[in-house]
């Protein structure tokens, strides 16, 4: 069986299928609800979906479009019906304005609301504007008639670069405009795009938003820390790391913590889905992670800044692994006289535990313990 995207081009059910068995993986769902995620992508009256673009650079958009196992970019616009893009969208001019307002009315208290890019608030909001319409003014006409909000990428989710100090021009996130509608923060520069399409999916599906944490990130996607699952998590457990781009312990893959990977402080499935679908993101190919998905670390900190861990190097029981040679090991006389003084302690303690005195009167519990 095949069904066609939007371009024509045919997609296999086992395709579909994989896709939605992946979503509900993702969502941490029972595997047999990959097939009602199914049926609700191919059911009629697929939600209407208006997409806003405020201050941003579109990395989010083009994210999405380039996610292609399989073709999940088309999936997506034929799982939703996308009224209004101003990427996308053949219209422009007032024929763009006119789809937007038709849906809006049209769909009213039923459409998600996509919103790309943070929102300038100083001087009533003239530093963006669209139909001449301020930024401030569409998202809170569009808000008003949406079911459920979606910010997707960093800049809608907390303002982003244009929020850094000393913001200009007054940029800030939905939610801080925003109050009576829920809300999905899908932070990141980009975000993952599955991570839309699972919220997409997951709302089609059970007509309410996942479980989202207290950023309003869903917990699916920015419930761990990437550095749990981190292919660089083995050199820093055992204090391998990179002191400086290009050096030795760089090419070798050693971790990045100490060129300022903000990894170990940030939540996000980066480490796990990754981008592109080849399996790659930035620590794979030798870049600190920035923490683009952390409102106090995006643009808020240098990159060669070091986040603060309760362990930024291992145990001191861990064995040394600054060598210079492989296989090297401590001192062998070191070794071997360390190894003594704690056989003899040991034997010690035992001659005198045998020679203590044995109370007639003690009893033994339930455990083998005297009380």
């Amino acid at each position: 069986m095949k069904e066609r995207d939007g371009w024509g081009r045919e997609v296999s059910r086992r395709d579909f299928m994989r896709v939605c068995v992946t979503v509900s993986a993702a969502l941490g769902l029972p595997f047999g609800m990959a097939g009602r995620i199914a049926e609700a992508a191919m059911a009629d009256g697929r939600p209407a979906v208006i997409w806003l673009h405020f201050q941003e650079c579109t990395g989010c958009s083009e994210s999405l479009l380039r996610a292609s196992h399989p073709t999940v970019a088309t999936l997506l616009l034929e799982m939703i019906s996308l009224d209004y893009h101003e990427t996308l969208m053949a219209g422009a001019g007032h024929q763009a304005e006119a789809a937007l307002h038709a849906s809006m009315q049209g769909n009213k208290g039923k459409y998600l609301l996509v919103v790309e890019g943070a929102i300038p608030t100083r001087q009533d909001g003239i530093y963006c504007k669209v139909a001449g319409k301020t930024a401030l003014e569409s998202l809170q006409e569009a808000a008003a008639g949406a079911q459920a909000i979606i910010a997707i990428g960093s800049c809608a989710s907390f303002g982003g670069i244009q929020a850094a100090a000393p913001n200009p021009t007054g940029a800030v996130g939905v939610g801080d405009i925003i109050k009576d509608k829920p809300i999905v923060n899908l932070p990141g520069c980009p975000p993952n795009p599955y991570s839309l399409l699972s919220t997409i999916l997951y709302f089609t599906t059970f007509n309410k938003l996942p479980e989202l944490d207290a950023k309003g990130r869903p917990l699916f996607a920015y419930g761990r820390k990437l550095h749990e699952h981190c292919e660089r998590r083995p050199h820093f457990d055992a204090g391998r790391f990179a002191q400086a781009f290009g050096d030795e312990g760089h090419r070798q893959g050693y971790c990045l913590y100490k060129l300022g990977c903000k990894g170990p402080a940030t939540y996000a499935n980066c480490s796990v889905n990754r981008f592109n679908d080849i399996g790659v993101w930035p620590v794979s190919v030798g870049h600190p992670c920035i923490g683009c998905t952390e409102q106090a670390l995006l643009f808020n900190t240098a990159i060669a800044d070091k986040v603060q861990i309760h362990e930024p190097t291992p145990f001191d029981s861990y064995a040394p692994v600054d060598l210079k040679e492989k296989g090297k090991g401590p001192d062998p006389l070191t070794t071997g006289i360390v190894g003594l003084a704690a056989g003899t302690a040991l034997g010690a303690g035992a001659m005198v535990a045998r020679r203590l005195p044995v109370d007639s009167g003690t009893q033994e519990n339930d455990h083998g313990a005297a009380d």
